[in-house]
């Protein structure tokens, strides 16, 4: 029959070893081969090939207007980066070519525009890069075979506004029955803005609890997607990674002196996204009971490229003894309070024991942010569309275990 001529019909990525299929990102050439294989002679009209990347964001809201009437509003807004057409095969007479049985290849490549918007997936949006090829046949449905490729854009966080050190404090009566029991005051500090998976962030804080009751400090890594069309935005957040402090009785202090809090395996930050972006944060939060929770949020990048070996060691050894001093902690702590893992030996990750589910997110944050928000209570579920799993995985064999520079790299400039 006509339809078994095509035994196979599939796009295939150079660069693909063992299975794991090639990571780009802006300004790369994206090269490949269309494959067809054919059981008998066939006549072929065309073969196009065409590439897109697109950021598309979609969501709805249902409104009431009086009693009974109710509408639904619908917000989409989609953003093309990459478009690519190419014709692979077509006769110069405007007719059809007939290919013999047997296996054929059609090469293409094409260049990335300089720069891109990193591969996600989220529950109300995505972005997507493929390649489609269609093979165009006399009388005959067209073929198509689709092929989605990842990219990840740098994120380097050797620059100056990301290995600045992040610090903050708050403080909030505690009321009970419309009467004082007293002021809980929190401070925290980081060594840096910019970390990569896989990193552990010490976490500096004291905490005084002036209240009669006891408290509960606790810390965690928030990543909050947000959507944007039409003037609209529509905000989703989960818990990645949390730690618990030991209670703080009536009257007493406690000192964080760098607990250790490890980023998992997450997607970079995407900031330069017209319709969507992702961010994170460092959330501290000390629970107090009678009163909503006294919050301090410290901004963070996660990247691609991590922590300099060599270029910015005088530098951040200088910071963080300055650091430490700034916070009266006395003598430098040889390493950070719980298990340190380095990005050297990776296998050393994966022996450990693995943590704690996160928290739920309301856990974390103030009362009044959450209503103000408009978001239901949680549990949030772990969400497969989070994108906490999927594409981003890619990179991290890319960028977070990349060798040392040469010598040559680090002495040029000196």
């Amino acid at each position: 029959m006509l339809f078994n001529k095509v035994k196979v019909f599939s796009v295939q990525l150079d660069g693909a070893t063992a299975g794991v299929e090639p990571v780009f990102s802006g300004g790369q050439a994206v090269a490949g081969r269309v494959l067809l294989e054919l059981a008998s002679a066939a006549r072929v009209g065309a073969l196009r090939l065409r590439a897109r990347g697109r950021a598309h964001v979609h969501w709805t809201e249902s409104r009431s207007a009086g009693s009974s009437t109710a509408y639904t509003q619908s917000y989409s807004e989609r953003v093309e980066v990459v478009s690519h057409r190419a014709t692979l095969l077509a006769p110069d007479t405007g007719t059809t070519t007939t290919l013999p049985p047997g296996r054929h290849e059609f090469l293409f490549s094409f260049q990335l525009p300089p720069t891109l918007v990193t591969s996600f997936e989220g529950k109300h949006g995505s972005v997507r890069y493929c390649i489609k090829a269609t093979l165009h046949r006399p009388w005959v449905p067209a073929r198509r075979a689709r092929k989605v490729f990842t990219v990840i854009e740098p994120v380097d966080i050797n620059t100056p506004a990301l290995l600045a050190p992040q610090a903050g404090a708050r403080e909030k009566v505690a009321r009970s029955w419309y009467c004082n029991r007293g002021l809980v005051s929190l401070s925290a500090k980081i060594d840096r803005k910019g970390y990569t998976p896989g990193e552990v962030i010490p976490v500096f804080a004291e905490i005084d609890n002036g209240s009669t009751r006891p408290v509960l400090p606790r810390a965690a890594v928030v990543q909050t997607q947000t959507f944007m069309a039409r003037g609209a935005r529509k905000q989703k957040r989960a818990v990645v990674a949390s730690l618990a402090g030991e209670p703080v009785g009536p009257g007493q202090r406690a000192l964080w002196q760098g607990r250790a809090l490890r980023i998992p395996p997450v997607g970079p930050s995407i900031l330069h996204c017209r319709v969507l972006h992702v961010d994170y944060a460092l959330k501290v939060c000390v629970d107090i009971p009678g009163t909503s929770k006294l919050l301090l949020e410290l901004p963070l990048v996660i990247g691609t490229i991590p922590l300099h070996p060599f270029g910015s060691r005088s530098s951040s050894v200088g910071s963080h003894a300055s650091f430490l001093l700034d916070w009266r902690l006395g003598a430098l702590p040889e390493r950070p309070e719980g298990k340190t893992y380095s990005l050297a030996a990776p296998e050393a990750l994966s022996c450990q024991p693995h943590p704690p589910s996160p928290p739920e997110y309301s856990e974390v944050v103030a009362d009044t942010e959450e209503a103000a928000l408009g978001q239901s209570p949680f549990p949030l579920p772990q969400d497969p569309d989070m994108s906490l799993e999927g594409p981003f995985f890619a990179y991290i064999q890319e960028f977070r275990y990349r060798p040392p520079p040469l010598y040559s790299e680090v002495s040029s400039g000196v």
